[in-house]
């Protein structure tokens, strides 16, 4: 236990020095969703309700383009540890056409995704004002996808506050766009909902174009870009790698986006209760989600450097602190719930609603935690294939059933909904733990059993 308590007190200082720049990134890059509904809030239920059923689905497509484009910061990791700066630029170029392909297409199948809503069973209401909101989203995800790969590249590479600083840009732009063509200043007419879709739509893409101008022109970064090839077996290589990724994040989006439609069919204010618990929630998940891009990518660094011993305490150390933070939080959203929620509404029926969310959503976020970082830590070993079984598994198979069953079986409504789903999250976060202690012992050899 000694030896083990050591390894954490070494290996704790350099994942924290990586996270807290890469939490702190997540939770800006959160900043969007936040914005919209805490500034969509005054106008009601329904815009509310609106932002949650977009949001629902874009979760999707967010994940899967996370997926897909995490192989850049893993790949990129690697040379940074192995001391090649140039293949680091080599990984970028590839990189960005990925997520131009992955992107596009996202773009083009969110958009078409429209079309099926109607018979979805939506409330009429909420569709009848979700349109041009939705198709803003659904443009988003191009920049998104791009200022992603960017921001791998500068988290990977030692450069992680610098995306934090320029990712703050396009939140603080978002404001000021949401406050422009929301309410209507400046000359412009009040657009509402519509407004919130095209100011977070401007506010993406000049983010994503900050981010690729710091990347390419940065003096002290000219030294990625001295080769200047292009290389099918490196595009072939990212693809093959992200492609299952993608697929086990879009399992994982997918059972949520399946949340909320669930949700949906209790009716416009369980909607608008849900995107209430999900804006909080998101927000307070990107420690978990920081924390395991940066075991992540410190994994792939000390297996860069030829140091697989320390793989495992660098997995202790962020179970370990997501542990404490999840489960902290779990007792706030336990509660005091509906204290949150009439921070965002005065709404009485939203606000229980939202509450009866919040009073399950804790053990939920928990079980998340964990198999997020066990997850963070199996892609820095470039092991995507069990773990893709494990979500098909553990969402679809178990998670989105009980769902189903607790909800509308057991009539638990909506809290029920997010109830069965923790449970399928807990059978993933016990499997993914299991195998990662068990491929962390196989590099560390003979050292990890004395």
């Amino acid at each position: 236990m000694g030896a083990r308590s050591s390894a954490l007190a070494r290996e704790g200082p350099a994942l924290a020095r990586l996270a807290a720049p890469l939490v702190a990134g997540l939770v800006v890059s959160t900043g969007m969703t936040v914005v919209d509904t805490v500034m969509l809030a005054p106008l009601g239920a329904l815009p509310l309700a609106a932002v949650a059923l977009t949001g629902a689905v874009l979760i999707v497509l967010y994940m899967a383009l996370f997926g897909f484009v995490t192989p850049v910061g893993l790949f990129a990791g690697r040379h940074f540890g192995a001391g090649q700066p140039a293949g680091i630029g080599h990984v970028a170029r590839h990189g960005a056409w990925l997520a131009l392909l992955g992107g596009g297409a996202s773009a083009l199948l969110m958009a078409a995704g429209l079309l099926l809503l109607p018979w979805l069973g939506q409330p009429p209401e909420v569709l009848a004002i979700l349109g041009p909101y939705w198709l803003c989203l659904s443009a988003l995800l191009l920049p998104y996808a791009l200022g992603l790969v960017a921001k791998n590249l500068l988290d990977a590479a030692g450069w992680p506050w610098a995306g934090v600083l320029l990712a703050v840009v396009p939140v603080l732009l978002n404001i000021a766009f949401n406050w422009v063509l929301i309410y209507g200043h400046l000359g412009f007419p009040a657009l509402g909902l519509t407004g919130a879709g095209i100011a977070s739509l401007l506010a993406q893409s000049l983010g994503a174009g900050l981010l690729w101008g710091f990347v390419r022109y940065a003096p002290a970064l000219r030294i990625w870009w001295a080769a200047r090839r292009s290389d099918p077996v490196e595009l072939r290589r990212q693809w093959r790698e992200g492609l299952p990724m993608a697929v086990q994040y879009a399992l994982e989006g997918g059972a949520l986006a399946m949340i909320g439609l669930l949700i949906g069919q209790f009716g416009a204010v369980a909607l608008a209760g849900h995107q209430i618990a999900q804006a909080v929630g998101n927000t307070l998940y990107m420690l978990p989600l920081g924390m395991a891009a940066a075991v992540g990518i410190r994994v792939a660094q000390v297996i860069g450097a030829g140091e697989g011993g320390r793989v495992a305490a660098i997995g202790q150390a962020g179970l370990w602190v997501v542990s404490v933070w999840m489960g902290a939080f779990a007792l706030l959203f336990f509660f005091a719930g509906e204290w949150i929620a009439s921070r965002f509404i005065d709404d009485p029926a939203v606000i229980a609603a939202a509450a009866g969310i919040f009073f399950v959503f804790g053990f939920t976020q928990l079980m998340d935690g964990v198999q997020s970082v066990s997850l963070g830590a199996l892609r820095g070993m470039l092991d995507n294939a069990w773990p893709t079984r494990v979500s098909l598994l553990a969402y679809w198979g178990i998670a989105l059933p009980l769902s189903v069953l607790f909800g509308f079986g057991f009539g638990l409504g909506p809290p029920g909904v997010w109830g069965g789903f923790g449970v399928g999250l807990a059978v993933a976060a016990l499997a993914l733990a299991w195998r990662f202690s068990r491929l962390s012992r196989q590099l560390a050899g003979p050292a990890a059993s004395g």
